[in-house]
C-alpha cells in the first residue's frame, strides 16, 4: 500500500515537472494581468470618517445620565444609521453641496456603523476624490444632527471627530491583488495540467503498457539522432 502511494505521488510530481513551463506561463500571465489592472485601470479610492455621539442631555436635577437611557440609545444606533442614509438627510446634503447626484448614488459611498457597544456612530465615506469624500462626510454629519433631533426628539447630538482629508488611498492594494492573482494562477495552472493529463490517453512509455494494458513488454526500439 505504501509503495503504491509512493508511486502515485511520484507520478504527480512527474506530471508537474513535465508541464512546469505551462504552469509558470499561466501564473506569470495572471500576475501580469493583476498588475496592469491594479496599477493602471483601477482608480484610487480614499476613505474618511466622522464620529458623532447621539443621546440625551444630563438630568438637570441629578446632573447625571440615566443608565437606562444609555442602553436605549445603544439599541437605537441602527435606527440612527438608517436615518443618516435616508433620502430625507441625503436630499438636504445634495442641496447643501450643490451636487448633481441622486440619494441612491450617495448611499453607495456611505457606511454608517456603531462604535462597539457605545452611543457613538461612525459615518464613513469612500470616493475617488479625497476632498469630496471629506466634504460629504462632514455634510452628512451636520444634516444628520439636525434631522435626528427633530425625528427622535433628542437634545444631545454632538460631533466628536470631524472628517479630515485622507492622504493615502485605501483601494486598490496592488501588492495584495498581485499575491492573490499569483496563487490563483498557480492553482489554475495545476488544474489545467492535471486536466490535460487526464484527457491524454496515449501511450508514451513502456511502463504505460504494463500499467494500463497489463501486458508484458517484449522489446523496445530506441530512437537515435541522425549524425
Amino acid at each position: 500500500m505504501a509503495l503504491n502511494e509512493e508511486m502515485e505521488l511520484r507520478d504527480l510530481f512527474e506530471i508537474i515537472r513535465k508541464r512546469l513551463g505551462l504552469i509558470a506561463l499561466i501564473t506569470a500571465v495572471s500576475l501580469l494581468i493583476s498588475a496592469i489592472v491594479s496599477f493602471f485601470l483601477l482608480d484610487d479610492v480614499y476613505e474618511t470618517s466622522t464620529t458623532l455621539m447621539v443621546g440625551k442631555t444630563q438630568n438637570s436635577q441629578t446632573n447625571t445620565i440615566e443608565y437606562n437611557d444609555i442602553l436605549a440609545n445603544q439599541k437605537l444606533v441602527n435606527t440612527y444609521s438608517e436615518i443618516a442614509k435616508s433620502d430625507r438627510v441625503l436630499d438636504k446634503v445634495i442641496e447643501k453641496l450643490q451636487l448633481e447626484l441622486k440619494p441612491s448614488d450617495l448611499r453607495k459611498k456611505i457606511t454608517v456603523a456603531s462604535v462597539k457597544e457605545t452611543e457613538i456612530i461612525r459615518i464613513t465615506v469612500e470616493d475617488t476624490d479625497p476632498g469630496f469624500a471629506t466634504d460629504l462626510a462632514n455634510a452628512i454629519a451636520e444634516v444628520f444632527m439636525k434631522e435626528v433631533i427633530d425625528i427622535m426628539k433628542l437634545d444631545n447630538v454632538q460631533v466628536i471627530d470631524v472628517a479630515k482629508i485622507p492622504e493615502e488611498p485605501v483601494k486598490p492594494k496592488p501588492l495584495l491583488n498581485i499575491a492573490i492573482a499569483g496563487v490563483l494562477g498557480l492553482m489554475l495552472g495545476l488544474g489545467m495540467v492535471f486536466l490535460i493529463e487526464y484527457l491524454d490517453n496515449t501511450i508514451k512509455m513502456s511502463e504505460d503498457i504494463e500499467k494500463y494494458l497489463e501486458l508484458p513488454v517484449l522489446g523496445v526500439i530506441p530512437m537515435y539522432e541522425e549524425q
